[in-house]
């Protein structure tokens, strides 16, 4: 069966919504939200609840980074624990989402330009367990990881989002896992609940542009001065955004959620579009 096929043996066991399901960009932060009770996992949580079951979940995180598009198309696709210096039980956690091939398939289908390679070796990681183990607690709800391919244009990215949209109808919920503001090398472990100023205005420019539906200005990132160059000094935490931002319909709402700064250069700044 050719992957097209597939697709559409997927999708025909879903039903189409009465309306699309609404696409989140997520600020993920440190793994260790993955495992505590704290504002930024209980608003996860709270999310899980509000939106609408989906049939599964797509997630394009900051942590799967590659040279070429990728999806994860196994059956169980491994918990990822790509990080080091946490507490045991972080690396012990483990979440047992099932995957999906046939979606797998049929997602690389849509990307028509991108030709995305179903891969069989990566799985789940921090970017997408930490989260989803948050809102599905369950692990009942079958979940997929798109890669970033790191040799296109940002623009490129937003674009590839929009090749998505026909999922939302299918139940499918889309999220992007990053962070808006993203400089480690400048965190501030003596302000955690702080923003540097540059910080601050940096993520007040994106979301001012995001409610504008500035695409444009937003691909092209590095041209919006300094503030934004030191919050966005390399592009991974920030490309995520652009694919949810790809999937926006006209006039859809937006609600901002997790709106904060901490250590000084890390943004939890998270957004919905669409309604739940």
């Amino acid at each position: 069966m050719d992957t097209f096929s597939e697709f559409r043996s997927f999708t025909g066991r879903l039903k189409d919504r009465e309306r699309p399901l609404p696409v989140l960009f997520i600020g993920h932060g440190s793994p260790m939200n993955g495992i505590e009770d704290n504002d930024f996992s209980r608003r996860w949580a709270l999310k899980g609840q509000e939106i609408e079951r989906p049939a599964a979940v797509l997630c394009v995180s900051a942590h799967w980074y590659t040279r070429g598009t990728r999806i994860t198309a196994m059956d169980a696709p491994p918990t990822i624990h790509d990080f080091y210096g946490f507490p045991p039980a972080l690396s012990a956690l483990e979440y047992p989402a099932a995957g999906s091939p046939a979606l797998a398939a049929g997602t690389a289908a849509l990307l028509t330009k991108a030709a995305p390679i179903l891969d069989h070796d990566w799985g789940l990681d921090h970017g997408t367990w930490t989260v989803t183990r948050h809102m599905y607690p369950d692990a009942d709800i079958p979940v997929l990881q798109l890669s970033i391919d790191h040799t296109q244009a940002p623009i490129r990215h937003y674009e590839l989002g929009r090749e998505l949209a026909s999922l939302r109808k299918k139940g499918v919920l889309i999220i992007g896992s990053g962070n808006m503001v993203h400089n480690l090398p400048l965190m501030s472990w003596e302000q955690p609940e702080s923003a540097y100023d540059w910080a601050a205005a940096a993520q007040e420019r994106f979301s001012d542009l995001i409610r504008k539906g500035d695409a444009a200005a937003l691909a092209g990132y590095d041209a919006l001065g300094r503030e934004v160059r030191l919050a966005v000094p390399t592009p991974e935490h920030y490309l995520p955004l652009l694919y949810v931002l790809g999937l926006r319909a006209p006039d859809e709402p937006i609600e901002f959620f997790n709106d904060r700064t901490v250590m000084g250069s890390v943004s939890m700044t998270s957004i919905q579009l669409g309604s739940a």
